[in-house]
């Protein structure tokens, strides 16, 4: 007679479980790791501040993706990084910010800057459907615009859940758009008789990502970067009720998507609640530097993942249309948020 087997002994225990999906992650966010350090290593090398981290991690990614053949044993650690890391990531974000940078901008200055997020993120969207570019991506490449480039883009994707080639050329649109505001803003400054804090609200309120912000806003001087930095900060804390009410907008039957297609982002909730500890506890600034360097490279991880599922053809085969949109885009943000400021008298 054979021996019987306890329940217990038939089934592995719970640690084992672990360490054998511990096993199975570890190649993927092995990759996705290497890919963000080298991401910041060239950004650190080169001293080109303005290099965002996150769009040369999505850059390596796709080459690597297209000129090599990835194994299949990374793709568990690709998919956890492009999940829980990003959202992870997408929750220490919050620490980056304090209610009172926020409210120091004043009640003008916060509704200058969340109408210009507003109007942009719907005239975006309306444009969208009028051009006739997929609706998904229309909405990455909105709340990239209208809030804080390459973050908004892969936080919005987490509920709209588009393609990796959207994503890809959602994050494309923010980084040329923004490098050219970048560019552009400091030449136009004294063209439209902006002072110092009217340009550093119009920038703020306007350019995709903080880095491109930082650098143009400064140099009008140090009141317009630190107004600058401030508004920006403003529509990084706009991303948590944005991603919110796309979701319950998709949820509902509006945004295009069924009920069981869009998830809810209840790590948003995470995001603020950072925020507000990072109000009431006084951090010191070098521990926050840390913190703020580690989440740049979770997001780095996330947005090399997306790169590493991103095939180039796919992204070629999207048009010019996405393009066009994103250039209105920019354009309509800029306008806009000059219109904003002429109007509150900043």
């Amino acid at each position: 007679m054979k021996p019987v087997h306890s329940i217990a002994e038939q089934q592995p225990s719970p640690s084992l479980a672990y360490l054998s999906a511990a096993v199975q992650l570890l190649p993927g966010l092995l990759l996705t790791a290497a890919v963000a350090c080298a991401a910041l290593a060239v950004r650190n090398l080169t001293g080109w501040t303005t290099l965002s981290p996150l769009i040369l991690s999505i850059v390596f990614g796709m080459l690597i993706r297209n000129a090599l053949s990835v194994p299949a044993a990374v793709e568990p650690g690709i998919g956890f990084s492009l999940k829980r890391i990003l959202r992870f990531g997408i929750v220490m974000l919050g620490l980056q910010v304090t209610a009172a940078q926020i409210l120091s901008l004043g009640g003008a200055g916060l509704l200058m800057v969340a109408l210009t997020l507003t109007a942009t993120f719907t005239a975006i969207r309306i444009a969208g459907r009028l051009m006739g570019v997929d609706r998904s991506l229309t909405d990455l490449i909105a709340a990239g615009t209208s809030v804080c480039g390459a973050s908004a883009v892969i936080a919005a994707n987490t509920v709209v859940r588009g393609k990796q080639e959207h994503v890809a050329y959602a994050v494309a649109c923010v980084t040329l758009f923004g490098s050219l505001s970048m560019l552009a803003y400091p030449l136009l400054a004294s063209a439209l008789s902006l002072d110092a804090r009217g340009y550093g609200l119009w920038t703020g309120a306007t350019i995709h990502e903080v880095a491109q912000v930082v650098a143009a806003a400064f140099q009008g001087g140090d009141i317009a970067g630190q107004f600058g930095t401030i508004s920006k900060l403003a529509r990084v804390v706009m991303l948590a009720p944005l991603i919110m009410t796309l979701a319950l907008a998709m949820r509902s039957g509006t945004g295009g998507a069924t009920k069981a297609s869009a998830p809810m982002p209840w790590f948003v909730l995470g995001f603020v609640g950072m925020m507000l500890v990072n109000s009431a506890v006084a951090i010191p600034a070098d521990t926050n530097q840390m913190l703020a360097a580690f989440t740049s490279f979770l997001l780095s991880m996330a947005l090399a993942a997306m790169g590493l599922q991103t095939d180039i053809r796919k992204l070629r085969a999207e048009g010019w249309r996405p393009l066009a949109l994103g250039a209105f885009g920019w354009l309509f943000i800029a306008a806009f948020g000059y219109a904003m400021l002429k109007l509150f008298a900043f």
